[in-house]
């Protein structure tokens, strides 16, 4: 039986989908919670396959996104973290009617490094799919200590999103090497360029998985889209500095939404 977890609340007149990154599930947002539901109608989803959504094998990009939007309310602004940035773009580039906005956080449109593009080594993506087969837990404890190195509050945030991952059901290894195969091979780097709904990138100064570099050159080839770069925060800005990254939320929406109903 397949179940997608999504859960409502919220006391703002605004629907935001909040997607979470590899590994991980809906939790991961607990502590904006009293932050951004006086402002918004939140929409906490496990992705397919991930924590409380289970039945799930692996799917592609292209699945997932519909598997969301089936149950996504009409005209919602869509955040996506990590992986979740890769899933929210599918959304907005296969329906972009149903999409009011756009916010990727620590994601980038090519996860794997090129010749030309900062990012991570394919070897390493690879290598962390084959460690899945042998020591699933320690693979993914791995993969989120990486998220916060360099930070002041490290070590709290590495057991926070460890807490986050050991309190729900497990994704298999099926679902989770499908998630590192997204990182690896996706590329939306034209697809976006395109895109004509409001975009904002927010990126951390230490993040590791995304090089901060990645938002001066997206900045070039996306002129529309603006980006933050939050000083001290590594690839999980909103569990290091919560309250900025609230204010650089909710000042977005208020000043797209507006822009776009003065252009109606």
């Amino acid at each position: 039986m397949t179940a997608l977890y999504w859960q409502t609340l919220g006391e703002g007149d605004r629907d935001l989908v909040l997607l979470h990154g590899w590994g991980l599930n809906a939790q991961v947002w607990s502590c904006m919670l009293e932050r951004l539901t006086p402002h918004f109608r939140l929409h906490l989803v496990d992705l397919p396959g991930y924590g409380r959504s289970q039945g799930f094998g692996a799917m592609s990009l292209e699945q997932m996104a519909e598997t969301l939007l089936a149950a996504a309310p009409a005209n919602a602004w869509w955040l996506g973290w990590s992986l979740g940035g890769l899933v929210a773009s599918q959304i907005a580039l296969m329906q972009p009617q149903r999409v009011r906005g756009l916010i990727t956080v620590a994601s980038s449109p090519c996860f794997a490094a090129q010749e030309d593009w900062p990012g991570i080594r394919p070897d390493v993506l690879s290598g962390f799919q084959h460690q899945l087969g042998q020591d699933f837990q320690r693979t993914v404890e791995r993969f989120l200590a990486l998220q916060t190195l360099g930070t002041e509050s490290a070590r709290q945030d590495a057991r926070l999103l460890k807490s986050v991952v050991l309190d729900q059901p497990m994704p298999g290894v099926e679902v989770l090497n499908g998630g590192l195969e997204m990182l690896r091979t996706t590329d939306f780097r034209e697809p976006l360029a395109g895109l004509t709904l409001p975009l904002l990138r927010i990126y951390g100064y230490l993040d590791g998985l995304v090089p901060r570099k990645v938002a001066g050159l997206l900045d070039v080839m996306w002129p529309h889209s603006p980006s933050v770069i939050i000083a001290k925060a590594a690839h999980a800005p909103f569990i290091s500095h919560p309250d900025e990254f609230a204010e650089i939320i909710c000042t977005f929406v208020a000043e797209n939404g507006i822009r776009r109903q003065n252009a109606q």
